[in-house]
């Protein structure tokens, strides 16, 4: 059996499949286009579902006229559940889900996705509440998220519990005719109830292909993202130690016609195979790694935070 130590490393993959900018119900950090489910779309690190979510933008209404109570929904596969980075799924396929309802610039939304983490929880559910308010050209959300993963059935020496929530922050806004610039910044004073704070910024950019080099109904963007993720530590429960902090981007093109979306994309962080163990406790983890007596003792090496192609497809309705 795992000591305590051990098991705190296990019960990070929560810091996987956590996260700090996450709100489901904002993909946080989306700059759509006036489609909402377009492309253009600048996904910060958001989590939640695995598709892009409704426009980061308050609803445009008329002067003097009433706001209207509207709702939204997404579905979508994956060909492996990336969350900054770090694989959520074990580097295997996963389903996702998004509803939202908003009302003028306040929203609320729920979100679905399968997991693979160490825990063995049988799902992702999110549920959280915000605001977009737009000042001039800049669209801004602000919102709150829990994150819950039920049906947890961990192994000898894994500890179960992953529950916490986060609040973030975002803007973004679009340049000329094609360019969007995105960003935010995110923070959970309890992350996966692990004991450590977390805070993640991240940047990021994107260009809308011209309609009259696509066919008819096709829209296209290219898009990418540099975040920063660090924590405190964790309690002593489970060692005490720092958890390891590290940059994560990723790079690729969003296609949509109509309701239906696809994303190739390529994901990569500054992770050493040894810190991936120790930030996602991956049960699959090899030995042959370099020794840290403190946070990984066996030397177990991971491999859910190293470079991937992902395939995306998502339908919505609205």
């Amino acid at each position: 059996m795992r000591s305590m130590t051990e098991a705190g490393r296990a019960r990070l993959c929560a810091c996987a499949a956590l996260a700090a900018l996450a709100a489901a119900p904002a993909d946080w950090a989306q700059a759509q286009t006036d489609t909402g489910f377009g492309t253009g779309s600048i996904d910060l690190g958001g989590r939640g579902g695995l598709a892009p979510s409704p426009p980061a933008r308050a609803t445009a209404t008329p002067d003097g006229a009433a706001s209207t109570l509207e709702f939204s929904a997404r579905v979508g596969i994956v060909s492996d559940y990336i969350y900054r980075g770090v694989s959520l799924s074990a580097r295997q396929p996963a389903l996702g889900a998004g509803f939202e309802a908003t009302y003028g610039m306040f929203y609320a939304a729920s979100t679905f996705a399968t997991v693979n983490l160490p825990s063995q929880p049988a799902a992702e559910i999110t549920t959280g509440v915000g605001i977009r308010p737009s000042l001039g050209p800049i669209n801004f959300d602000f919102n709150w998220t829990y994150f819950s993963y039920p049906g947890e059935t961990p192994p000898p020496g894994v500890t179960a519990g992953i529950n916490y929530w986060e609040a973030l922050a975002r803007a973004d806004t679009k340049l000329g005719e094609f360019l969007h610039v995105a960003g935010g910044f995110a923070y959970s004073p309890n992350v996966s109830n692990t004991g450590a704070w977390s805070k993640y910024a991240a940047f990021g950019l994107g260009i809308d292909f011209p309609g009259k080099v696509l066919p008819p109904d096709v829209t296209a963007a290219l898009t990418g993202v540099v975040g920063y993720f660090w924590f405190g530590n964790q309690s002593a429960a489970l060692g005490g130690f720092l958890l390891p902090a590290y940059l994560s981007w990723n790079a690729g093109m969003t296609f949509s016609r109509k309701n239906l979306n696809l994303d190739l994309r390529y994901y990569d962080t500054n992770l050493s195979k040894e810190n991936c163990y120790v930030f996602t406790g991956d049960l699959n983890a090899t030995p042959g790694g370099q020794v840290d007596p403190v946070r990984n003792p066996e030397g177990l090496t991971s491999r859910l935070c190293s470079a991937t192609f992902v395939a995306k497809f998502w339908f919505t309705l609205n």
